[in-house]
């Protein structure tokens, strides 16, 4: 069986472009490995919670596993092809610390605007914690921008799962106007945005949604 992810066939227009699917898209088109996706109405029914327990998106499937997680499935694309994960281990394994930064030192700030300003918009605290939102938010990707420095990708020149996990994440704050005022990390995440596999992936992502959405 050909790889296949289990990702919504249906979000409201504010989310298109940024559904976690993308992560494993971007992979698949940055290895060469043709995929298969499977479209779901509903992330919390039963049958989807076997495969993921929080009822979430996407899933993962080959002929040997059967995962959860954006970023363990961005891992099991890269180790599969042999590529984006560099094989000597300290390369592989800063390759992989960026990989759990991303998603553990950086995401939860992005997420935190999102929670605010967007999911609970309504709610009487969303305006005055909005501040203090921006100010972490701010503080952490301004640490993230001094180790980018002037390097190409976070481990100098080789682009790796740990490059395509930030700029990923990094893409929840687009149309947010935050990342302007950090220039050498809004030029990063230009280069990983205009690579062809980027944008062959986020092409395909968007193009879901065109279609009539799953029962």
């Amino acid at each position: 069986m050909l790889p296949t992810i289990t990702t919504f066939g249906w979000v409201p227009e504010f989310a298109r472009g940024f559904v976690r699917d993308m992560r494993p898209r971007w992979a698949f088109e940055e290895v060469g490995q043709p995929y298969e996706i499977h479209l779901i109405a509903d992330s919390k029914c039963p049958d989807h919670r076997r495969y993921q327990p929080f009822g979430q998106v996407p899933t993962y499937r080959d002929d040997e596993v059967a995962i959860f997680e954006s970023g363990a499935i961005v891992l099991r694309i890269a180790e599969r092809a042999g590529q984006l994960i560099p094989v000597d281990p300290a390369p592989r394994m800063r390759a992989l610390q960026w990989l759990a930064a991303a998603l553990n030192s950086v995401e939860p700030y992005v997420m935190a605007l999102a929670v605010n300003d967007v999911f609970e918009a309504d709610r009487e605290w969303s305006k005055p914690r909005h501040a203090k939102v921006i100010d972490d938010l701010a503080a952490r990707l301004g640490d993230l921008e001094a180790a980018l420095g002037g390097n190409t990708w976070l481990d100098g020149n080789d682009f790796t799962i740990g490059d395509l996990m930030m700029i990923s994440v990094l893409g929840g704050l687009r149309g947010t106007g935050v990342v302007a005022g950090f220039p050498r990390l809004a030029a990063y995440i230009a280069r990983g945005e205009a690579r062809p596999a980027h944008r062959k992936a986020m092409a395909d992502h968007l193009a879901v949604f065109e279609a009539p959405a799953p029962a």
